[in-house]
């Protein structure tokens, strides 16, 4: 179903700096290239974040009804230790000190990558290519920019000349800044240094004797730089112009300010329509970092095996958490702050299965067409995921309150309901439930019986057994309420 034509979505584009209406290229089309990870290490839970923000809008598009083709790419070569021009490459490096072939390094990692993104219930990206399956490519690019005179080989490596190309272009523009401060502001280069410029930046780099990654090309043997695949690999599939470029906010500058340098000294045109940016995450109000101990992997959250946690916590309720906040947003991970989201969670979870089990009446005490386009709403104002969270909890509310016989719905606006409460949850937010049908409806029969037996005990004036009952329940997360309907349960 066509729901684009009916929704009007607005994005912040990071371009502007400014909320624009969303219009793709080709009506129904989507274009998105979001960077991928660098694959010589355990996926972190900051990366995890930023491609679960690009999972929720690539969610959100096709709920909408765009067809789309979303390209994430996998780094295994190229990307130098501190994003420099120097320095060794880090999947090279990693296999040098494992003593493994730099594949091998690869492959580990990649399949840890997508098992993490798997637990996290992502979907696949439309295409997910490699940067050492797209050298030629990236080859072919470098001829076209240096034909153009926006780059220069000098001892078998390439560079792209910055201040040539901001003669007739704008660097900068993405990230703001003016290459006349950069110039100010940075050291003069020692002889040594093959660069005209500081700002010059390799699209390809001469291999030394010990880099043991290297490709032959007209310059001599050597290596692509970063910025090149992600040039070289998105306008392969996506073509010249496309859509949506994405990211960590680290990539602001200096990768994707050289993606565009690069794309526009090659096609004479911008590559990208909107520039999309997800911030980081921190963890207990710092920022992480494996060398100050302020770091936790996913699999860490979901075993409990770590010293910073108190407990387990599912991938449902880790990506429940991220989702509660704008993915523009620094997002602090605590560990008060999973413990309130599993709470959450369970809350959402709970009422999703009391809904399906709600009797209907001939009246419904609020407008649930209303509420549903509120939620449309908070997604098409820049994929608000926290307001749409809100929204959904008022639908808890409600649920709750038609359960305990306050309110009531009618048939069509129940089936309406739980219909917009599933896209939502399930289909967008990409959220699982935790336990099946089959689960919930154990629980509730278990209940049941405990439920019957403390309102035994409490008829037979055994209050010590109806309060054990409750208080076994209350250390088990399960809490008692009685009211005037009867006693009902949650679950924290």
């Amino acid at each position: 179903m066509q729901l684009y034509k009916n929704q009007h979505l607005r994005i912040t584009n990071s371009l502007s700096g400014k909320k624009e209406v969303f219009k793709p290229l080709s009506e129904g089309h989507v274009g998105m290239y979001v960077c991928g990870p660098t694959v010589y290490s355990n996926v972190h839970l900051g990366n995890c974040r930023t491609f679960m923000s690009f999972d929720m809008i690539f969610r959100y598009l096709r709920h909408l009804g765009y067809k789309v083709r979303y390209v994430r790419n996998i780094t295994d070569a190229g990307h130098l230790e501190d994003d420099a021009e120097d320095g060794e490459d880090k999947i090279a490096k990693k296999a040098r000190l494992e003593q493994l072939e730099p594949m091998e390094v690869v492959q580990r990692y990649t399949l840890d990558f997508h098992n993490i993104l798997d637990k996290f219930n992502f979907l696949p990206p439309s295409i997910e290519p490699t940067a050492t399956g797209h050298i030629i490519e990236q080859i072919e690019i470098i001829k076209e920019i240096l034909e153009k005179g926006y780059a220069y080989e000098t001892n078998g490596s390439v560079y792209f000349d910055v201040k040539k190309f901001n003669e007739t272009h704008q660097y900068g523009k993405l990230s703001g800044r003016k290459l006349e401060d950069m110039i100010a502001n940075t050291r003069e280069l020692n002889a040594q240094n093959e660069k005209k410029s500081p700002q010059d930046f390799a699209l390809w780099k001469k291999a030394e004797v010990q880099h043991i990654m290297r490709w032959p090309s007209p310059w001599g043997d050597g290596f692509p730089g970063w910025h090149l695949e992600c040039t070289a690999m998105s306008t392969k599939y996506l073509g010249e112009t496309f859509d949506i470029h994405g990211g960590g906010m680290d990539l602001k500058f200096p990768h994707h300010e050289c993606e565009i340098a690069q794309a526009e000294a090659c096609y004479d045109h911008p590559p990208v329509n909107y520039w999309l940016h997800a911030n980081m995450l921190t963890m207990n109000g710092k920022k992480m970092a494996k060398s100050t101990g302020n770091n936790i992997l996913p699999g860490e959250i979901f075993t409990g095996e770590n010293m910073i946690l108190s407990k387990a916590f599912s991938p449902s309720v880790v990506r429940f958490f991220m989702m509660q906040a704008h993915y523009t947003s620094i997002l602090d991970l605590s560990n008060d702050a999973l413990v309130a989201s599993e709470k959450g969670y369970n809350r959402l979870m709970e009422a999703f299965e009391i809904l399906k089990f709600l009797g209907t009446g001939s009246k419904t005490d609020f407008d649930v067409v209303a509420w549903k386009q509120k939620c449309y709403d908070a997604m098409n104002d820049d994929f608000n995921t926290p307001i749409l969270i809100a929204h959904l909890f008022d639908a808890v509310r409600r649920i709750n309150l038609i359960r305990d016989g306050h309110e009531t719905i009618t048939a069509e606006d129940k089936n309406l309901l739980q219909k917009t409460m599933g896209d939502f949850v399930f289909e967008v937010l990409g959220i699982e439930q935790k336990t099946s049908v089959e689960d919930a409806h154990t629980l509730a029969g278990v209940m049941k019986l405990l439920i019957d037996l403390r309102n035994e005990a409490r008829s037979n004036k055994d209050f010590a057994t109806s309060d054990k009952i409750r208080d076994e329940l209350h250390t088990l997360g399960i809490q008692l309420k009685d009211g005037n309907e009867g006693t009902t349960y949650s679950v924290a």
